[in-house]
């Protein structure tokens, strides 16, 4: 069943826990009239529906007319984000902020200006205390109205004092802003192209960050102008391929938040995707250990209150623990055993598709798809290839692709000779139009296309020349790629010593964690 509805009320209903449920019902009985009965036989229709249907809601709804319907529904909505909000305020600093800030604008609406300032000095207190100073400029804000147009005698040199927080807090703001900016535009590039894929794209990347990066960016010491100076130096170095810079920054990401562990409750989720940056990392430098410690730290802090109590936080430490466990069986060559985790990953992607992108659903898709490659099974490789092919609409243009070569090699594997030649075409022309192909994808290809012209005797020799032409490429960073969406040189090393992909790799997790390499050498 899928709950993809377009209509936001049955999506909301939907999305809301047994608890969240009951005290929706005890809200409506405690402040609602004996009319707003009406909006609970709604809420208890489209509870119990499967999927959307207008014409069968009506008919539950016999008092109902349609022309009413519209109203009943957006009756019901807001009354159901009130529960929330009232439910959900204690379990929130934002909330509670927006709530002080409330009262403060009632009672100063009321004429008592010495309460109003009394809680907005408590409330600034709170939020610099949490570093939201998004709030402190609507608070100031306030107070300034306050003394400008009454006399409070709050305090003698009040005004001097705003006008000196107004200022820093505006520059603060300024600075963030422009960090912020920047962390979400190299992430937005990485999202839309993947990998710099060339020297041109490197360069682009290159000059963006320097034309956007403040000049006083290393001078700041804020929490947030560091986290966003950190992610921006994250995504730079992930889309230049430079890992071991991108394991620096993830990790200055995550120590930021341990000096600081008051913001990981109010940064959840930047602490979450910290941790999932830093998995990332890891494994890209194939620092085993240090992937098994994060991964630990990571799957702890996914049972804590916080988290399960949260459907966003719960549901993304979902998706990036599944992605790094199937990252740790592809790394160790424990395929077969990883296919033990995909039953759960896919009962829980039907139970959360209401809330997760059709991005992430796909990559996942991708990394099954290669647990059942390295494990042998190539059939059901290619049934979720297939999807991936039938609905990239949402993927990036680089896993695009990986999945059309990964589908051919699949192909190859099975011995598809009759469609082998026209698929290689294909996918050539599908990479070059996306401008995704690098030299090893160039000459997989062409060994793809000439193979079933030579003979069984000479067919080694070829893949042991084509192995080396890989390996001479393993240090070039824009040929990196090639080795994080799968591992070519093992698969390539499979064909020419008749082992096992999953022998290849598993060998050599072994003989790494014997020389117990220090971080970034793992490579």
């Amino acid at each position: 069943m899928s709950n993809r509805s377009p209509d936001i009320l049955f999506q909301l209903i939907k999305s809301l826990e047994k608890s969240e449920k009951r005290h929706f019902k005890l809200y409506i009985k405690r402040s609602s009239a004996k009319e707003d009965l009406k909006i609970v036989q709604l809420f208890d229709a489209l509870d119990k529906m499967g999927d959307y249907d207008e014409k069968s809601l009506l008919k539950k709804l016999p008092t109902t007319e349609k022309r009413q319907l519209y109203n009943l529904k957006t009756h019901l909505y807001r009354q159901l984000l009130a529960s929330l909000r009232l439910l959900k305020s204690a379990d929130s600093i934002d909330l509670q902020l927006n709530e002080q800030f409330d009262y403060a604008h009632i009672l100063y609406k009321k004429g008592l200006f010495m309460q109003s300032l009394k809680i907005l000095d408590k409330a600034k207190e709170t939020a610099r205390g949490n570093n939201k100073f998004n709030f402190l400029i609507m608070v100031i804000a306030l107070e300034k109205r306050i003394e400008s147009l009454h006399i409070t005698r709050s305090m003698l040199d009040r005004a001097e004092r705003l006008s000196a927080e107004a200022n820093e807090v505006s520059s603060h703001i300024d600075t963030v802003a422009r960090l912020s900016n920047l962390a979400l535009q190299l992430y937005s590039w990485y999202i839309k192209h993947g990998h710099a894929r060339n020297e041109k794209d490197e360069d682009r990347v290159i000059r963006f960050m320097k034309e956007n990066l403040p000049a006083n960016a290393w001078d700041l010491t804020g929490f947030y102008e560091r986290l966003y100076l950190y992610q921006s130096y994250t995504w730079y170095a992930f889309i230049r391929q430079n890992f071991l810079m991108y394991y620096r920054y993830s990790q200055k990401w995550i120590d930021l938040f341990q000096e600081q562990p008051l913001m990981i409750r109010v940064e959840t989720g930047h602490y979450i995707k910290g941790l999932h940056n830093l998995l990332n990392a890891h494994f890209d430098l194939r620092n085993f250990q240090r992937f098994e410690m994060t991964l630990k730290l990571f799957e702890d802090f996914a049972r804590t209150d916080r988290v399960v109590e949260h459907d966003n936080f719960r549901i993304q430490s979902f998706i990036y623990i599944a992605s790094a466990k199937i990252n740790q069986h592809s790394m160790m060559g424990t395929f077969k055993e990883g296919l033990q985790l995909i039953p759960n990953i896919q009962k829980k992607l039907d139970e959360y598709d209401l809330f997760i992108d059709r991005h992430r659903i796909l990559v996942l898709s991708y990394k099954m798809a290669i647990l059942y490659f390295g494990s042998g099974d190539y059939g059901t490789c290619l049934d979720h290839l297939q999807k991936i092919i039938n609905d990239s609409s949402d993927l990036r243009d680089d896993l695009q692709s990986y999945a059309r070569l990964v589908h051919l090699l699949a192909h190859y594997e099975l011995g598809n000779t009759e469609i082998i030649e026209s698929l290689a075409r294909s996918v050539y022309r599908f990479m070059a139009k996306k401008e995704n192909l690098t030299v090893i994808e160039e000459e997989i290809l062409k060994f793809l296309r000439q193979s079933f012209d030579v003979s069984a005797r000479k067919i080694k020799p070829e893949l042991q020349m084509l192995l080396n032409k890989v390996k001479h490429l393993e240090k070039n960073r824009f040929e990196t790629r090639a080795f994080a969406y799968l591992d070519v040189i093992s698969w390539l090393e499979s064909k020419v010593y008749e082992k096992p992909m999953s022998v290849i790799i598993n060998d050599k997790y072994k003989m790494a964690k014997k020389r117990h390499y220090p971080i970034g050498n793992e490579q």
